[in-house]
C-alpha cells in the first residue's frame, strides 16, 4: 500500500500535473482501492473546515503585504541601501542581496516573492560591475529561502496549524537561526571572493554621508516588521490580526511616498489572490489526502514502519533529514511539508525532540529544496529573471549555498537552543 501510494505520487508529478490537483488525484484513486467507504463524499466537508481555519487568513494578508512594497518600489530603495552599507566586503553587491533578502523577508513571508523582488533590481549589475555569475545568481536564489524562516513566515504558519503548535513561539524560534543563516551565506561569499577575487567585482566605493543619509530608505521595511512582530509580542494582535496590521501599515507607506495608484492596487490584489488560490488549492488537496491515507491505515502504516526500525532519536533524525532532501527534490516545498508534517512530526515528538525545534529544522530542510534541482522553485525565478543563459549556472552557484544550510542544521542539533532560546525568554 505504502508503495503504491508512493509510485502513483511521483507519476502524477511526473505528468506536471499541479500539484494542489495531484494529491486529491492521489486521494481519489486510492480510496476505491483500499477503502470499504466512500471516502470522498467528504470532500465538501474536508474544503470547508481546512478553508475555515482562522490563523490560516494570514497567508493572504502576508502575501498582499509582500505584493505592496514590491510594486511600491521599496524594494529598489532598500538594495541601493544595502549596497552603499555592504559593498566594502569581498564579494561586494552579493552581499547586498543577501541583506536585501534578509530584509524583505522581515517584511514578506514569501520565499519566491522576496528571490524575485530583489532579483529583479539586482541581476543588472551582474555585466556592471563584472560579478561571478553563478556565485551571484546563487545567492539571489539562496537569500530569497529566507522568507520562510524569518517571520512573519507563511511556512512557520501552515507548520504551527499542521501541528497545532504556537505561531508566536515558531516566529521568535526562527529569528536567531534566520539571521544565522544570513551570516552563513555572507561567510560563504568572503570565502569564495577571497580565493577567487575576480569573483567579487569592481569595487563601489561610496562616502560615510552617503550610507547615513541613505538609511531612511531601510526605514519602511524595518518599520513594517516592528509593527507585525512587535504587536504580537506586546500582546496586542494574534498573527492574523498583526497580518492586517503590516498590510494597512503598507498602504499608509505607499501612500505616504506617493505610490498608491488604483493600478498598483488592481496589480497587488491579482498576484494575492493567484498566489494564495494556488496555496489554498495544495492546502485542500493535501487535507483530502491526508484524510484518506488515516481512514485506510496507510498513516498508521508508514508510521509503524518507521517506529519498527527501532532507531535512536539521532539516527531518526539523520534519516528525516536525508528524506526531506530526497523529497525536496521532486516536490513543491509547500505540499511536500502539508503532506509529510501529519506523519513526520508526532513521530519526532514521540522520540522527545520539541514541536518548536523541529518546526525550524524542518523549515531549514525546506529552505535546501528550494534551491536544489530539478524543482528547486527559487532556480526557476532567478532563471526567468535572466535575459540569457542557462539554469546550470543558477544551479551551480546555489550549491555553496547549500552547505551552508547543512551547517546550520548541525548547529541547531547540537545547540537546540539557537531555535528555543528566545521562546522561552517570552513564554
Amino acid at each position: 500500500m505504502v508503495a503504491t501510494a508512493l509510485i502513483l505520487l511521483l507519476v502524477l508529478i511526473g505528468l506536471s500535473i499541479p500539484v494542489g490537483a495531484a494529491l486529491g488525484v492521489l486521494g481519489l484513486v486510492l480510496d476505491p482501492l483500499y477503502s470499504m467507504l466512500p471516502l470522498t463524499r467528504a470532500v465538501g466537508e474536508l474544503a470547508w473546515s481546512t478553508n475555515n481555519e482562522f490563523l490560516l487568513v494570514a497567508v493572504p494578508l502576508f502575501i498582499l503585504l509582500g505584493e505592496i512594497l514590491l510594486r511600491a518600489g521599496f524594494a529598489e530603495r532598500m538594495y541601493s541601501a544595502m549596497s552603499l552599507w555592504l559593498s566594502w566586503l569581498p564579494g561586494g553587491l552579493m552581499h547586498a542581496n543577501i541583506g536585501a533578502s534578509t530584509l524583505f523577508s522581515a517584511t514578506s513571508g514569501s520565499s519566491v516573492a522576496t528571490a524575485a523582488t530583489v532579483g529583479t533590481v539586482a541581476i543588472p549589475q551582474i555585466k556592471r560591475y563584472g560579478y561571478n555569475e553563478p556565485l551571484f545568481l546563487g545567492s539571489l536564489a539562496a537569500g530569497g529561502t529566507l522568507g520562510i524562516l524569518i517571520p512573519p513566515s507563511i511556512n512557520l504558519v501552515i507548520y504551527g496549524v499542521l501541528t497545532n503548535s504556537s505561531v508566536p513561539r515558531l516566529y521568535l524560534a526562527g529569528i536567531i537561526p534566520g539571521f544565522m543563516l544570513a551570516g552563513l551565506f555572507m561567510l560563504v561569499i568572503v570565502v569564495g571572493c577571497i580565493a577567487k577575487p575576480s569573483w567579487g567585482g569592481h569595487k563601489i566605493h561610496a562616502t560615510w554621508g552617503e550610507r547615513f543619509k541613505s538609511l531612511i530608505h531601510l526605514a519602511p521595511p524595518l518599520g513594517i516588521f516592528f509593527l507585525v512582530v512587535g504587536s504580537i509580542y506586546a500582546g496586542l494582535a494574534t498573527p492574523t490580526e498583526a497580518a492586517a496590521l503590516g498590510v494597512t501599515g503598507a498602504f499608509i507607506l505607499a501612500a505616504w511616498f506617493r505610490r498608491l495608484t488604483w493600478t498598483m492596487l488592481r496589480e497587488s490584489i491579482e498576484g494575492t489572490m493567484k498566489a494564495t488560490a494556488m496555496i489554498m488549492l495544495i492546502v485542500i488537496g493535501a487535507a483530502f489526502l491526508n484524510f484518506i491515507m488515516s481512514a485506510t491505515g496507510l498513516t498508521d502504516a508508514i508510521t509503524g514502519s518507521i517506529t519498527g526500525l527501532g532507531f535512536s532519536p539521532g539516527w531518526m533524525l539523520l534519516i528525516i533529514i536525508l528524506f526531506y532532501l530526497v523529497l525536496g527534490c521532486f516536490m513543491e516545498t509547500l505540499s511536500m511539508m502539508i503532506t509529510t508534517i501529519p506523519i513526520v512530526a508526532p513521530i519526532m515528538i514521540a522520540l522527545g525532540y520539541d514541536p518548536i525545534w523541529l518546526g525550524i529544522i524542518i523549515i531549514v530542510l525546506v529552505e535546501a529544496a528550494l534551491i536544489t534541482p530539478p524543482v528547486g522553485l527559487n532556480l526557476f525565478v532567478v532563471q526567468s529573471l535572466r535575459k540569457s543563459g542557462s539554469m546550470s549556472a543558477v544551479i551551480t552557484g546555489s550549491l555553496p549555498f547549500v552547505l551552508a544550510m547543512f551547517i546550520l542544521l548541525a548547529l541547531l542539533a547540537f545547540f537546540p537552543g539557537l531555535a528555543l532560546w528566545l521562546p522561552s525568554i517570552f513564554s
